[in-house]
């Protein structure tokens, strides 16, 4: 988890901001309900983020967890393991990743950029997909305006033995961009999904990018999924073609040594 001053122009608190209570735990099956499909992810041995299903075999996350803070390299993606629905120490299920694809346009430099968030985003291909009925994959969405109530469901460094949800948050700035939540984030909760409730239905609207203080008090910035999402998918189908065209022969990118400590993130 990244945290930074946001810049005056960055935030407008109007009438309709909403102050947030803070996340609540869920420790019980029956608090977790619905909510399994988002896990931890195991960076190696420097840390954590959050992360969630949006297809069987498919977690998103933040981009910036895949780097390490002190070396700028990329975490191998045979140390990452994702944990779906870990609590009270155990998980419904465990998976490996086979490939970890960020946004082409990120570029990890270890000082924080509002102009970087747009792309702080990352799709993971686990090793096996995860079939099981209760741990279904999260819809994604689009954008949510300015107003609308969203809630967070991550896990962070005080409370990394269960998922926590926050249904009291608001998006009181919506950007090209970030938007800006009054949700009460930690470290840990980089890559977090953030749910915006759609036809009655939880949708997977942005991911948690960065915690960050506006005039004393704590906001989240978060990257908006729709249309980076687009791209980074496209990067994983034209991955898959160039696979094939090479008889399934796989490219060994550089950049992959070293271990992740993307939820350590702390710059001033």
């Amino acid at each position: 988890m990244r945290r930074f001053l946001l810049p005056l122009f960055a935030l407008f608190l109007g009438p309709a901001a909403v102050l947030a209570q803070g996340p609540v735990g869920m420790p019980t099956a029956d608090d977790a309900k619905g909510w399994q499909g988002v896990g931890k992810l195991i960076l190696g041995d420097r840390g954590f983020c959050t992360g969630a299903l949006i297809g069987p075999k498919l977690v998103l996350t933040a981009a910036h967890c895949l780097y390490d803070k002190e070396t700028g390299a990329r975490t191998p993606d045979a140390a990452i393991t994702f944990q779906a629905g870990w609590r009270n120490g155990r998980a419904e299920a465990y998976r490996g990743v086979r490939r970890s694809v960020p946004h082409p346009e990120y570029a990890y430099e270890g000082e924080d950029e509002m102009g970087r968030v747009a792309f702080d985003l990352a799709v993971l291909e686990l090793d096996q997909p995860i079939l099981l009925p209760q741990l279904a994959p999260f819809t994604t969405d689009g954008r949510p305006a300015s107003g609308t109530p969203v809630s967070v469901v991550s896990y962070a460094q005080d409370r990394a033995e269960v998922p926590s949800i926050e249904q009291d948050c608001a998006v009181i700035a919506s950007q090209a961009s970030a938007l800006i939540l009054t949700c009460n984030i930690d470290f840990g909760s980089s890559g977090a999904p953030v749910f915006a409730l759609r036809d009655g239905v939880p949708r997977l609207v942005s991911v948690i990018s960065a915690k960050a203080e506006y005039e004393g008090s704590k906001v989240a910035v978060a990257v908006p999924v729709e249309a980076p999402l687009a791209v980074v998918m496209d990067e994983i189908g034209r991955d898959d073609t160039a696979h094939r065209a090479t008889g399934g022969v796989s490219l060994i990118r550089g950049g992959d040594a070293g271990a992740g400590g993307g939820a350590k993130f702390v710059t001033p």
